[in-house]
């Protein structure tokens, strides 16, 4: 039996999000994710994947977050900063 997966869909399909020109979530400091953390646990936890690897170096696409606050407590190092957008940006509810 193969492995069948619902969430293949794009997590943001019905979400409006409006992106501020300036990044609200910052990796700290990226030769700690790329010397020390191993599992990479950003590119699993973040339900719209803000997160990805690409050529030995962390990626983050701050326009696609959802705001659910998940990224300072899944970090097992604590090196992502993060806050709200400024005002008029972010999700739009």
């Amino acid at each position: 039996m193969g492995y069948f997966n619902k969430t293949q869909r794009d997590p943001l399909e019905l979400v409006t999000i409006i992106p501020d020109e300036k990044p609200h979530i910052f990796i700290k400091k990226d030769s700690v994710c790329i010397k020390e953390c191993e599992n990479k646990p950003c590119t699993f936890y973040c339900p719209s994947r803000v997160y990805y690897w690409e050529d030995d170096s962390i990626k983050v696409l701050y326009e696609r977050c959802i705001e659910c606050g998940a990224c300072p407590y899944g970090c097992p190092y604590d090196n992502i900063a993060w806050q709200f957008p400024g005002g008029g940006f972010g999700v739009v509810y």
